[in-house]
C-alpha cells in the first residue's frame, strides 16, 4: 500500500518521491508516442536556471486575500519584476500548482524568480508580475492526508480564482486588466485546471499553457466543443514529457485541436513527468508571453 500510495503522488503531485524507474504508476497509461510527439524547442543554453549576481532582481511576498468562495483568508506567493513601478500597469501570469503542492510548490521546486529575473535582463520576456495561488479552494488547503479527495476542491477553485484572486491582486498591484494582459498555465492537476478554466473564459484570458496536465483535464470533445473559444486565444500551450504515462491525455487535446484547426504549440521533451519538465516549460512559455 504504501508503494501504491508513492506511485499516485508521482502520477499527479508536482513533488516526485524517489521509488525505481521501472514502477509504474496506477494513474498512467502506456506511452505511445506519435510522429508529432516530440520538442517544439531545443533544451535551454548552459546556466538558464541559475542566479545570476550581476542582473537586477524582482521581488517575491506572500499576499493575503479574503475569499469569499472558500469563506476565509487565503494566501498567495506573489512575484514583482526587477524595478518594479506601481504606476505601471503589469501584465499578470496565473501559475498553479499540482495536487500534491500549494502556492510555495513553484517556487520550491522550479524557483520562477530565477527564470524571469534571467528572461527579463536578458530582454528575452516581458517584465509581469507572477501569482502562485493555492488551488486548493477549501478552508483546510493544506497539501496532507489523502490529497486525492480534495479533488472537489480544485474544480472550486475556478470561482476563487476569478471572484477572489484577480481581484485581489488587481487591487493591490498595478496591473492590466484586459483579456491580453493575464496568462494561465499550471502543471500536472493545475494543468488540468489551466484547460478546463482558461478555455471556459475566454474573455478573461488570452495565454493559455497546460503542462503535464493530470486526468482531471474535461474530455476534449467537452473541453473544446467547437473552435471558437480557442481561436480567440493569442497563445494556447500544451507539453507533456515523452516518459509520462500521463502522456495520452495531452495527446487527446492535441488531436482535438488540430481535428479543429485551432493553432498551438504542442511540446513534447524527453522527460517525466517532474519537476526537470516543468521548469523548463515555464522557461520557453514565459518568452511567448504578453508580446
Amino acid at each position: 500500500m504504501k508503494r501504491l500510495w508513492c506511485c499516485l503522488l508521482v502520477a499527479l503531485s508536482g513533488v516526485a518521491p524517489a521509488q525505481p524507474a521501472d514502477t509504474p504508476a496506477p494513474l498512467s497509461w502506456p506511452i505511445e508516442l506519435h510522429a508529432d510527439d516530440r520538442p517544439a524547442f531545443p533544451p535551454p543554453a548552459a546556466g538558464w536556471n541559475r542566479p545570476r549576481d550581476a542582473i537586477a532582481h524582482g521581488r517575491l511576498e506572500m499576499v493575503d486575500y479574503d475569499s469569499r468562495t472558500v469563506g476565509t483568508r487565503r494566501h498567495m506567493l506573489v512575484y514583482t519584476p526587477p524595478h518594479y513601478d506601481p504606476q505601471r500597469a503589469y501584465p499578470v501570469l496565473y501559475l498553479l500548482h499540482g495536487i500534491g503542492g500549494d502556492e510555495t510548490e513553484w517556487q520550491r521546486f522550479a524557483a520562477p524568480e530565477v527564470l524571469l529575473d534571467n528572461l527579463i535582463a536578458d530582454g528575452r520576456a516581458v517584465p509581469m508580475i507572477v501569482v502562485m495561488p493555492n488551488g486548493r479552494a477549501q478552508p483546510d488547503d493544506r497539501a496532507r492526508g489523502n490529497v486525492f479527495a480534495t479533488a472537489p476542491a480544485f474544480a472550486r477553485f475556478e470561482r476563487d480564482l476569478l471572484d477572489d484572486v484577480i481581484p485581489a491582486i488587481e487591487a493591490r498591484f498595478h496591473t492590466r486588466t484586459d483579456r491580453e494582459g493575464r496568462a494561465l498555465a499550471g502543471l500536472s492537476m493545475g494543468g488540468g485546471q489551466t484547460l478546463n478554466f482558461g478555455l471556459a473564459h475566454p474573455d478573461r484570458f488570452a495565454w493559455i499553457g497546460g503542462f503535464s496536465s493530470a486526468p482531471n483535464t474535461r474530455a476534449p470533445a467537452e473541453l473544446l466543443p467547437d473552435a471558437e473559444a480557442a481561436k480567440q486565444l493569442r497563445l494556447l500551450w500544451l507539453s507533456c514529457g515523452s516518459l509520462d504515462g500521463l502522456l495520452r491525455i495531452s495527446q487527446g487535446v492535441h488531436a482535438r485541436l488540430q481535428s479543429l484547426g485551432v493553432p498551438h504549440v504542442w511540446h513534447v521533451p524527453a522527460h517525466g513527468h517532474d519537476a526537470a519538465q516543468w521548469q523548463e516549460d515555464l522557461y520557453h512559455f514565459a518568452q511567448q508571453l504578453f508580446r
